[in-house]
């Protein structure tokens, strides 16, 4: 069967299914389901292992087990620490007790005695068999499949879907439906010699037992081909824009430049061995002929910037203009002060383009860029707009690429003729997950920090320590060093549990801080009181900023020695570590303390790891882990990943492999015009089509 037979009968509309019909057909498409197709690639969340259960009486402690039962009783049970949730059951051999000890008010209402149920955790022993924050699933008792030694997928389900019978049964039962009706019309996109090669199941095996997996082994071998799938068809993207970058000529710049040479000369440092490799691939990239694509990755204050300025001075001593797009206002005009530090024994010409500027003042800036008057242009997105035309952009920087939309940077981009990209980025992404996201690009390590940077002393404490915590902000304030306090939340309406900014800023103000200079920031400022708060910081006016997490990037204060973060167990990883990163930016010493509120398991690995490393690689990784890529990066920036089953921290070895193959049909075939490809072609465009406008952004 053709390509077109098979792409109709599996895009067929799921109120078609036989079991579906219009209410359960209008719930499950607010689920994303809108095709059979989209049906069979919702796959299950987790597996009932019947095949490797085990009855109570054969427990050992210490195990990983999976346990059929029927609850017997349950409770909320009160001690002078606080409350923790007990639920008994048992099977015709013993009884065993399961207890959650946070959070448990969401658990009260989840069961029913009578109930059977499935549970997975560990052994433990305490006056009988009991298992701690184990993982559960209410089973129906007329299910025949769990009488079984069979391998049962449970799906995900919510409210809504339950409300019309879908729970994981009912999508079951609908799988079900859909493989025999189209299972004999699934056909491969990878021909038989990609299959081979790769040891891959057919798409049809594969999609049959993520379903109804015969055992483990046929279950992993279909995750595998399915992951290979998902992370083939992202690479492919990725070789499409670095063909097209390939393919295209972009402006050379040979020589360092006078402006380098001085620049580089006049230095009160030496660049790190990380900075001069960085700058040594930058310079490749400039004689290439070929438009540059690269993204520095580098941790909060290891001297991107300094990289930077130096990359801009080469390509202005050819009398071409340098954009350089920052996320936030703030952010703009530190790397304005920057540049226009560095560059005040050369003749460059640095503006800034920010919204508070009078029209004559704007009117004046685009003038001058039209004409080159203005070499390096330093501002927001405020550069994307019309009015800003360049004689002859040849490098566009952006930092913190990745808080930018696609099409802002494309806007920038078309605003030249192939200028050269060079992104930045000090949220360090676990380098795994870098080549999959920016497989496009270029991407260099600066992961060495100056020496003369002191490490950030972190430490996790008790809210009763905070009294020693303010004694040493004193201390530091005293000395003329600078503080910061972040909260969560701006005021207590939002969550009553959170200590909030407002009313800590008013207390201390009052009590704990009143002979000292105390500023209020938070995001529901305007940015002309949020620009006069950060001015009035940085130029020593507020010794003390109490702020929520507006702070987290573009505030530089080299003489801030403490951070406190309150409740800190709400925030992730990546954002501690950024918040952290507003200190320790010169050879002073430096702290941060973690106040922690409330102990979960979750939280104090967190912040447990806060306290035992300040290398932003290492601790990516760990978020990465501990949270998914999902909300590892936020689903604005990296929502065109359409992603069912993959991990990019297990998944290093099937990128590898998916990679690999995905750049060698591209450079055989760069679009994917040839008969053997044709399959492949259209999955590519069915899931990705939207994506092509955007593959030269980086």
């Amino acid at each position: 069967m053709d390509s077109q037979s098979y792409s109709t009968e599996l895009q067929t509309d799921i109120k078609f299914l036989k079991g579906v019909g219009p209410r359960r057909a209008n719930i499950l498409k607010q689920n994303n389901i809108y095709t059979i197709d989209d049906l069979l690639r919702y796959y299950p969340r987790k597996y009932l292992d019947r095949t490797n259960t085990k009855t109570i009486s054969d427990l050992i402690v210490g195990d990983k087990v999976v346990i059929i039962a029927t609850i017997k009783s349950f409770s909320l049970k009160r001690t002078k620490k606080g409350k923790y949730f007990q639920l008994n059951v048992n099977d015709t051999t013993g009884s065993l007790n399961c207890l959650w000890f946070h959070g448990v008010s969401w658990i009260i209402e989840k069961f029913k005695v009578g109930d059977n149920i499935a549970i997975f955790g560990k052994v433990e022993f305490y006056k009988g068999f009991r298992i701690i924050h184990p993982e559960f699933d209410i089973l129906d008792e007329n299910d025949s499949q769990l009488n079984t030694g069979r391998i049962i997928p449970i799906y995900a389900t919510n409210a809504k879907l339950k409300n019309v019978g879908l729970d994981s049964r009912g999508i079951r039962k609908l799988i079900i439906n859909a493989l025999n009706e189209v299972s004999d019309k699934i056909f491969d996109y990878f021909n038989d010699e990609i299959i081979k090669k790769e040891a891959i199941l057919k798409l049809k095996s594969a999609i049959l037992n993520i379903h109804q997996p015969e055992d483990q082994f046929n279950l992993k071998s279909a995750i595998y081909r399915l992951k290979f799938d998902e992370h083939f068809f992202i690479q492919i993207l990725m070789a499409l824009n670095k063909n097209r970058i390939k393919t295209s000529k972009g402006k050379v710049y040979r020589l360092l430049g006078d402006h380098a040479k001085s620049m580089y000369k006049n230095l009160s440092f030496n660049l790190t061995n990380a900075q001069i490799e960085v700058l040594k691939e930058i310079r490749i990239d400039f004689c290439s002929g070929k438009p540059m694509n690269r993204l520095i990755q580098g941790d909060v204050g290891c001297g991107k910037t300094i990289v930077a300025a130096l990359t801009a001075a080469i390509v202005v001593a050819e009398r071409s203009q340098v954009a350089i797009m920052a996320p936030t206002e703030i952010l703009a005009e530190q790397h304005y002060n920057s540049f226009h530090e560095k560059f005040k024994n050369t003749k460059i010409n640095c503006a800034l383009l920010i919204s508070n500027l009078k029209k004559k003042e704007k009117d004046l800036l685009y003038d001058n860029l039209k004409n080159s008057k203005i070499d390096i242009i330093i501002g927001t997105h405020a550069l994307i707009q019309d009015k800003v035309i360049f004689n002859d952009l040849g490098l566009i920087i952006v930092d913190e690429q990745h808080r930018f939309g696609v099409d802002q940077r494309k806007k920038l981009i078309e605003k030249g003729n192939n200028p050269h990209l060079l992104a930045m980025t000090a949220t360090p992404i676990p380098r795994t997950l870098a080549f999959t996201l920016h497989g496009d690009m270029e991407i260099s390590w600066i992961d060495e920090m100056p020496l003369n940077r002191k490490e950030i002393i972190t430490k996790v404490v008790n809210p009763n320590d905070i009294k020693m915590i303010y004694s040493q902000m004193k201390k530091e304030m005293d000395k003329g060093h600078f503080c910061y306090i972040v909260y969560p939340i701006i005021d207590e309406s939002e969550k009553l549990d959170l200590q909030d900014a407002k009313n800590a800023f008013e207390l201390l103000s009052e009590n704990e801080f009143k002979e000292y200079s105390l500023g209020f920031m938070h995001g529901k400022l305007d940015k002309t009181e949020k620009n006069k708060l950060m001015k009035n910081f940085i130029a020593g006016e507020i010794q003390c900023l109490i702020s929520t997490t507006v702070i987290e990037v573009g505030i530089d204060n080299s003489k801030a020695t403490i951070i406190v973060i309150e409740n800190s167990e709400r925030f992730g990883l990546t954002q501690l570590h950024q918040l952290r990163g507003r200190v320790g930016r010169s050879d002073l010493q430096s702290h941060c303390f973690l106040v922690q509120r409330k102990s979960t398991e979750n939280s104090s690995k967190r912040l447990q790891i806060m306290e035992s490393t300040s290398d932003g690689f290492k601790i990516s990784d760990e978020d990465l882990k501990l949270r998914g890529p999902g909300d590892f990066f936020g689903t604005k920036q990296h929502g065109y990943i359409k992603s069912g089953l993959i991990n990019f921290n297990q998944d290093s070895d099937i990128i590898k492999r998916a990679r690999k193959k995905s750049f060698e049909i591209i450079d055989k075939d760069p679009k994917l015009i040839l008969s053997e490809n044709s399959l492949i072609r259209n999955e590519f465009m069915k899931n990705y089509k939207e994506m092509l406008e955007f593959i030269n952004i980086g």
